[in-house]
């Protein structure tokens, strides 16, 4: 588990720098995008890397880690989206973005750590592409779920999957750092 942690913790680094970067690049012009529509931009993402997957061509050039990082970005986002509402602003101060980044990021790492223990790292023997269709899946719900209005029967939240997507992909670029590209 502490290795768990550790590679963990350098991904999410690498996450949170480049959305810092981007931040006083853009601002937070991510904030204008409804909670949809950042379902929408996870999708694009998730259904390239899923192409590259099946079909061994990268037409674009951009790495599918590249990919997988902007899922963890894009989820980060929209949990901030759905859970600080009260924010009417679009324009944040990158201080202020940035810690709210690292206030779910870590809310994410407990999950994480939670069902880690509870599955017993089970995450390790997956392969990359089955995380991919996890992420699509959990998508998907979230489509259904929006669709529905954010009511549900029986079943987690739209942010509860926005977790899990956003697990899923640490796992991938995990599992592709320690060269796993399963």
């Amino acid at each position: 588990m502490n290795q768990t942690n550790t590679e963990y913790a350098n991904v999410v680094n690498v996450c949170r720098d480049i959305f810092s970067k981007k931040t006083k690049d853009y601002g937070t012009a991510w904030r204008i995008l409804r909670p949809s529509s950042l379902t929408d931009q996870l999708f694009i993402k998730a259904q390239r890397i899923r192409t590259v997957q099946e079909t061994g061509e990268n037409k674009v050039g951009e790495e599918i880690e590249d990919e997988f990082v902007a899922i963890v970005n894009y989820c980060l986002m929209a949990i901030i989206q759905l859970r600080e509402s009260e924010l009417t602003e679009f324009e944040l101060p990158a201080e202020q973005a940035i810690a709210l980044y690292d206030k779910y990021a870590l809310e994410a790492s407990e999950l994480m750590m939670k069902k880690n223990h509870d599955y017993g790292e089970a995450w390790r023997d997956m392969r990359v592409s089955s995380l991919t269709d996890l992420i699509l899946q959990k998508i998907l719900r979230v489509k259904q779920i929006e669709d529905n209005n954010g009511a549900t029967i029986i079943s987690e939240g739209i942010d509860a999957n926005y977790f899990d997507m956003l697990n899923y992909a640490v796992f991938a670029l995990i599992h592709m750092q320690v060269g796993q590209n399963k």
